[in-house]
């Protein structure tokens, strides 16, 4: 009972706006909960003085998250037109129809090799064929497979725009996406991070004018990576079957 009224106090409003988050409320849960079990203690979350309290803080001052808007076929070709015609933009060209295509994660993007186990922090690898690609993906679900076919034009078939990205980058083994000089005229050992996916969808958003009725910062805020994976399965016209097991869902 007096955690369900520590909890209440910390949700205590402080003008019109409550002075602490619901996620800061709930770690802040979570930590008592371990402490209790440091000593040999157990803390019931489930407990009705605790539940009740924190059901009523999250009614009253929770917000649902912002839903990321789809990045849907005409939108990705408009992004990968923006792009220069340089190694950097050979490399992002790749990542975003690439993404898109695949339905990927960008966590899933950046960790591919070029070739099986080639890195340590490796967490799947890509295999090129005639007719495509096929991406061995170690995701939060387990290991899956992504094929991913070549498509009727060079200009927007992501099988090509990756090939192009390893031929001019001479890669032939080790992470797949990859820092570039500063010079532009190489690629380096580094492994992309995942951040340079999500910074790279917001500006090609903006340099593509999607959704250029909102202002900037209401654009920014509605495109994320999910945005990919999004616009994959709002346009496939396929059962929800494929969809789930091409993007790796549980359910």
């Amino acid at each position: 009972e007096m955690i369900g009224l520590y909890l209440a106090d910390l949700a205590a409003p402080a003008g019109d706006a409550a002075t602490i988050t619901v996620t800061t409320i709930e770690r802040r849960l979570s930590g008592l909960a371990w402490h209790y079990q440091q000593r040999g203690f157990a803390l019931d979350r489930k407990d009705r003085h605790i539940a009740t309290v924190l059901a009523g803080i999250k009614r009253k001052h929770a917000r649902p998250p912002m839903q990321k808007e789809a990045i849907l076929r005409d939108d990705i070709l408009a992004m990968v037109a923006t792009l220069p015609h340089d190694l950097r933009g050979l490399r992002d060209r790749a990542i975003l129809l690439l993404g898109y295509a695949g339905g990927l994660r960008r966590s899933e993007i950046v960790s591919l090799d070029h070739g099986k186990n080639d890195t340590l922090d490796s967490g799947g690898w890509i295999e090129i064929m005639d007719d495509g690609a096929l991406l061995t993906l170690n995701a939060k679900t387990g290991w899956r497979e992504v094929e991913i076919g070549r498509g009727s034009s060079d200009q927007t078939c992501p099988v090509h725009a990756l090939e192009q990205w390893l031929h001019f980058a001479k890669i032939d083994f080790g992470p797949l996406f990859r820092r570039t000089s500063r010079d532009n005229k190489r690629a380096l050992e580094a492994r992309l991070s995942d951040k340079h996916v999500a910074r790279l969808i917001k500006q090609t958003v903006l340099d593509a004018g999607i959704r250029s009725e909102l202002p900037e910062k209401d654009r920014l805020a509605l495109f994320s990576g999910h945005s990919l994976r999004a616009g994959l399965a709002s346009s496939a016209e396929v059962d929800e079957r494929y969809v789930q097991k091409q993007l790796g869902h549980a359910s």
